[in-house]
């Protein structure tokens, strides 16, 4: 299925409330889409991964991130874009804040999931249904009934539940590293960055899949449709109300 075949087959199951994101990292030596825009040349600003898939999903525009346009420094060591050195290997990005002490911080960094150095040297973003490249990965916002549907069309072919796991924090690890590592599903809990960053509502969550998955789950999504689970999640309203003594009062009168 293409690209358009797949954001319209979202649109229609789930009616995402922005635009799914095509990604992609960009490894040296590939060329980037004419249209894309560097934050640092065309925006004259740094900017975050979640910054940037804001801007995508509300602007509809495409993004290329590179080192020189990355400003989070846990971004920045996550897409491989600088070595994580002594002082964040300490802690010191964390301690106080997301963990109780250095000690904790360290081993938070320790299990900090992140690409190798050099192996990238852009992230690409644009909206699924305009992207001009092929993407790694799909990522798609939305409220937790639309990700329940995500989750259960990832199972509906495989009988696999969705393994996912969430610190808060750095989210943007697990979309992006963990999925194209794994080469499975993620859910995902949006981080503080994200919420105080790039805006994310306390409403939202997030789902990201390989490409190479999305015959699996779109298929997933239109059976489970087919029998019955679908979104908005269809109420059942077969039954008799009960209404205060007051206003069941004049049922018995008219009865009488």
């Amino acid at each position: 299925m293409d690209l358009q075949g797949i954001h319209e087959t979202l649109k229609t199951y789930i009616n995402p409330p922005t635009p799914p994101l095509a990604i992609k990292l960009v490894p040296p030596g590939e060329e980037l889409p004419g249209n894309a825009k560097i934050p640092s040349l065309h925006f004259k600003n740094r900017l975050t991964i979640c910054q940037c898939f804001n801007m995508v999903r509300y602007s509809g525009i495409t993004i290329a991130l590179g080192k020189e346009d990355q400003s989070c420094a846990a971004g920045s060591i996550i897409l491989g874009f600088k070595e994580p050195i002594s002082y964040f290997k300490e802690g010191n990005l964390v301690a106080g804040m997301y963990a109780a002490n250095h000690e904790i911080g360290a081993v938070m960094e320790e299990n900090l999931e992140r690409f190798p150095a050099g192996k990238y040297i852009y992230l690409l973003v644009a909206p699924l249904s305009r992207a001009n490249f092929e993407p790694d990965l799909i990522n798609i916002y939305g409220n937790p009934a639309q990700m329940a549907r995500l989750v259960q069309a990832a199972h509906y072919n495989s009988g696999r539940a969705v393994q996912s796991s969430f610190t808060g924090r750095a989210e943007c690890a697990h979309a992006l590293v963990r999925t194209m590592e794994s080469g499975d599903y993620q859910l995902l809990l949006l981080c503080n960055g994200e919420r105080v960053f790039a805006h994310a509502q306390d409403f939202e969550m997030s789902f990201t899949f390989p490409l190479a998955r999305a015959d699996e789950l779109i298929s997933g999504l239109a059976e489970s449709h087919k029998n019955g689970i679908r979104y908005p999640v269809p109420f059942w309203v077969n039954y008799r109300a009960v209404f205060p003594p007051s206003i069941a009062k004049i049922d018995e009168i008219w009865n009488e």
